[in-house]
């Protein structure tokens, strides 16, 4: 009995360690890519994102429905990305980019260059 306890409590203690090791790595991983943007949920996020001029965003889809980025004033639009699918663009001069997705234009977001 109780080394079935003793089992049970090392179990949870290694699961614990193993949540808390996987939750660092998710924030190494972010930090190492500030100008991402995430389409998940039918939602770009961030919603809202402000680099510096010559940068470089990312988008990912990682929704199982494809989705598009398209800037308002036809600066760039994507082709449909499926899940896991990427699209960039260099943003070289300082203003306000709105962006959406061509098939579910009530995606929305708002990139500031500086």
């Amino acid at each position: 009995m109780l080394t079935k306890i003793f089992r049970r409590a090392a179990a949870v203690t290694f699961g614990f360690g193993m949540f808390i090791a996987a939750s660092a790595a998710l924030t190494v991983v972010q930090a190492q890519e500030p100008d991402a943007v995430v389409i998940k949920n039918f939602m770009f996020s961030p919603m809202s994102l402000t680099i510096k001029a010559g940068s470089t965003v990312t988008w990912k889809n990682l929704d199982g429905e494809p989705h598009t980025v398209v800037n308002d004033a036809g600066i760039f639009h994507s082709a449909a990305l499926d899940q896991n699918d990427t699209f960039q663009f260099k943003f070289d001069k300082p203003g306000v980019y709105k962006v959406f997705c061509g098939i579910h234009p009530t995606m929305k977001e708002t990139i500031t260059v500086q």
